[in-house]
């Protein structure tokens, strides 16, 4: 990981100086603030899928028409797929650090996102039917399936820089006058297993339903398959960013599904050679 104390040029005019200090202050209880929210939306998200300890979970609220129901519903997807594709692209990112500092930019990013899914969550509209409904020992399986893939998720962010994907740590850095880096590509813990463990973690929580509603089903199919049309914008932009490290890591690891061991060295030694006897 590159340095991430080296002092960038401080001011010599006290007024300067005073406006240095009072913009850094701001931008970081911006982002503070903006990181409270992330967490009680994250929070909700995780009653809202699992329809437990949440005012509205995904299969509450009020019945409208089969075809409102599902254009409201898809039209509360695309919403969030908009935000979160179009504020990500580095175009964007130039213009808007324009408007806003650039140290306010990913705080602004994760604020866009919380309004996008407590819109979806307020709004969405349930489905009528039933897919599956499991219970006893299927039913167990699934809630810890569920919990599961949330621990995943959480700990993935962890790994990359947690405070890096909230905004908290270029605004720390902006409020101390120090320069920031971003983070430098690693390969550790679960990213040697699958190169998108976070989004893996979203789609085993999408899928992880004892009952699957309509509903339900429609929202993880939509999620599903902005998350693999993410990936793709996120691995071309990877690739041409970092370059031969990317595509040498690409090719070793799996995006999703990580490889199953098939025994020691030497066991598939001694399989071969019985193979070859």
């Amino acid at each position: 990981m590159s340095s991430l104390t080296t002092p960038a040029a401080q001011p010599t005019d006290p007024a300067t100086r005073l406006r240095t200090t009072a913009s850094g202050v701001a931008v970081l209880g911006y982002a503070a603030t903006v990181y409270v929210l992330f967490l009680c939306v994250l929070g909700y998200a995780v009653g809202f899928f699992a329809g437990l300890g949440v005012p509205k979970g995904i299969d509450d609220g009020p019945r409208v028409p089969l075809p409102v129901a599902v254009g409201v519903d898809l039209l509360l997807l695309l919403v969030f797929a908009v935000q979160h594709t179009v504020m990500a692209r580095p175009g964007f990112k130039r213009r808007w650090v324009r408007v806003i500092p650039a140290s306010a930019e990913r705080a602004t990013f994760v604020l866009a996102a919380v309004v996008a899914l407590a819109l979806l969550f307020w709004a969405w509209r349930p489905l009528d039917g039933t897919v599956w409904a499991l219970s006893g020992p299927a039913a167990a399986v699934l809630w810890a399936t569920y919990a599961a893939g949330w621990a995943l998720t959480i700990a993935s962010t962890f790994l990359i820089s947690h405070s890096d994907l909230v905004g908290l740590r270029q605004a720390w850095h902006h409020a101390r006058r120090t320069r920031y880096d971003e983070p430098s590509f690693t390969e550790r813990g679960l990213y040697r297993r699958v190169r998108h463990p976070l989004m893996l973690g979203f789609l085993v929580v999408f899928w992880s339903a004892p009952t699957m509603t309509a509903g339900h089903l429609l929202f993880a199919v939509g999620a599903t398959g902005y998350i693999l049309v993410g990936i793709a914008f996120e691995e071309h932009a990877l690739t041409r960013s970092l370059g031969s490290d990317y595509t040498s890591y690409r090719d070793r690891v799996p995006a999703l599904v990580p490889r199953v061991p098939l025994g020691t060295a030497s066991s598939r030694g001694r399989r071969q050679a019985d193979h070859d006897g």
